[in-house]
């Protein structure tokens, strides 16, 4: 395994190759919070590492990070210890943005623009919202908010990430991992140990109640949609919400219960063989035999942790899926 760590000076004129004691992290997580790279490295008064420095990070040739130096901590033995964010950092900033007919593309588009964010591929996440106020709001949080109004509409759910520098948006259904007849699947042998579990504790509903206050006929309209079957197995889970202008009532609520109506399996796995096009927001296939059930399904990796040492590359991922029976 060839490991290329490069740092730039603040002028981009010149970069280094520093020597990396202990190995290199690279975390990345579905939602919320940006890429992270930390690694240590023996303090020089040769190696440029200035807050803002570009960092790179090349695996066998293959990019995987690219982002820029926030954090450095030394020690009285000489060790500094990097820490290094890609762009999605600067969603973290906050604002008030008032928008009216936009998607959550359009949205990020924006936000980018103002922001002086590099994009990449965007894919079009086609619900328009009506209006929104977002008010001292972070950036990240706007995004995803609209992504979440799309996923309620729709149910289609989008992931942003920050691909080797350029801010990517794409539907879950185009980040499985691999291609038609050499996905990447993970088994007991591939990973070291698990901890799987099945709820209906958490993001579970069975039953949707809508409202919607009708300022031109002074009346409350309501939307409900609900599964008795499930009712009858697990007793009312109601999920409650109110409506926008513009929103479509029962189109909304039928979406909801379709995305709501079954348990949440979750599932972490460790020292799991490295795979460089793993990271939060894709879809890798699990095949386990669970306590319930044998498991061979896809399922959406919310947080991964690659670490590479000493010619080594493992890592750890937590993943959901819904009632995943395969």
């Amino acid at each position: 395994m060839e490991i290329e760590l490069l740092i730039a000076d603040n002028s981009g004129k010149k970069v280094y190759l520093p020597a990396v004691e202990e190995g290199i992290e690279w975390s990345t997580e579905r939602r919320g919070v940006p890429g992270k790279l930390t690694f240590n490295v023996i303090a020089d008064t040769a190696l440029c590492l200035d807050e803002g420095a570009a960092i790179r990070l090349k695996v066998d040739g293959t990019p995987v990070f690219f982002g820029f130096l926030f954090t450095k901590r030394q020690d009285k033995e000489g060790i500094v210890s990097v820490t290094a964010y890609d762009q999605l950092r600067y969603l973290t900033n906050k604002d008030t943005y008032v928008y009216e007919n936009k998607t959550a593309s359009e949205l990020l588009k924006r936000l980018a623009a103002d922001f002086r964010l590099q994009t990449g591929e965007i894919e079009q996440t086609g619900f328009v919202i009506a209006s929104r106020v977002e008010d001292n709001t972070s950036l990240f949080d706007m995004i995803g908010n609209a992504l979440d109004l799309t996923l309620q509409n729709t149910k289609e759910m989008f992931v942003l990430y920050d691909d080797f520098g350029k801010l990517t948006l794409k539907n879950i259904a185009s980040m499985k991992v691999g291609k038609p007849g050499a996905y990447l699947m993970i088994d007991e042998e591939t990973g070291e140990n698990f901890d799987y579990t099945s709820t209906i504790d958490n993001n579970t509903y069975n039953k949707i109640k809508l409202t919607y206050d009708n300022e031109e006929t002074g009346k409350r309209e309501v939307y409900i949609a609900q599964d008795e079957e499930n009712i009858n197995r697990w007793g009312v889970l109601q999920y409650f919400d109110t409506l926008s202008k513009g929103e479509n009532g029962k189109a909304k609520a039928d979406a909801l219960l379709k995305l709501y109506n079954q348990k949440t399996c979750n599932l972490k796995l460790t020292n799991v063989l490295g795979d460089n096009r793993v990271r939060a927001g894709c879809m890798v296939i699990i095949c386990l035999d669970l306590v319930d059930r044998k498991l061979k399904n896809w399922m959406l990796v919310e947080k991964c942790r690659h670490r590479y040492k000493e010619g080594e590359h493992w890592m750890d991922l937590t993943l959901r899926g819904g009632d995943f029976v395969g």
